[in-house]
């Protein structure tokens, strides 16, 4: 299986050893040994996840890598984050996903307010099994926990990904005061319940609620 190492904190360096993995297009900024390149229809997940992503609006551009020595990664010197997947499901907008493990599962699942809150749509991207993915963020990703007796309220423009068996809900603080320039300035936030991790990044994206 091909082996996931940070260098430094930007750049991901993957050993293969005749394994493959998948990611994101033109993100390789360097190899030694030898390493072939072929882009990937939908996702990777072929004609119908093509199909899929272009109806959900979660576009992916997925190339497979493989070879014999270390391929490098990097995206516009964006923090790198390892997640290590032991047959879970990890969500992620696409645009925040680099590389994963070639035997790992990608797909599409409903968000809801969730999604449109932060401008990505209704729709998120899955992986999916046992191996390794490497999530970029805005800034050294935070990874907190979240438990039955401590839900996490995250700021829709922080939120990166999730892991664990979470229920999201959509919180408004929005009111009359609002509408008279009187906003709180946080008026959209995500609660998260249940057991499982969240990514946040140390940085807000331009959201519909951001300036509410």
């Amino acid at each position: 299986m091909a082996q996931f190492r940070l260098q430094g904190s930007k750049v991901l360096a993957v050993d293969m050893t005749g394994d493959a993995v998948k990611a994101k297009n033109g993100v390789m900024v360097a190899y030694d040994g030898q390493m072939s390149f072929k882009k990937m229809t939908g996702g990777g997940e072929g004609l119908r996840g093509m199909v899929t992503r272009r109806l959900t609006g979660e576009q992916m551009e997925v190339m497979e890598v493989k070879g014999h020595g270390t391929c490098y990664f990097a995206d516009r010197a964006s923090e790198i984050n390892l997640v290590q997947l032991r047959g879970e499901k990890l969500y992620v907008e696409a645009s925040n996903l680099l590389c994963t493990d070639a035997a790992l599962r990608t797909g599409t699942t409903f968000t809801g307010l969730r999604g449109a809150s932060q401008g990505h749509g209704l729709f998120t991207t899955t992986v999916e099994g046992s191996g390794q993915a490497a999530i970029v963020s805005d800034g050294s990703a935070v990874v907190l926990r979240v438990t039955k007796q401590s839900p996490l309220q995250v700021d829709p423009g922080a939120y990166v990904a999730h892991t664990g068996e979470l229920r999201q809900h959509f919180q408004s603080g929005v009111n009359f005061r609002t509408f008279l320039g009187e906003g709180s300035g946080e008026a959209f936030q995500i609660r998260f319940e249940g057991e499982g991790l969240v990514y946040v990044q140390p940085s807000e994206r331009n959201t519909v609620g951001g300036e509410v």
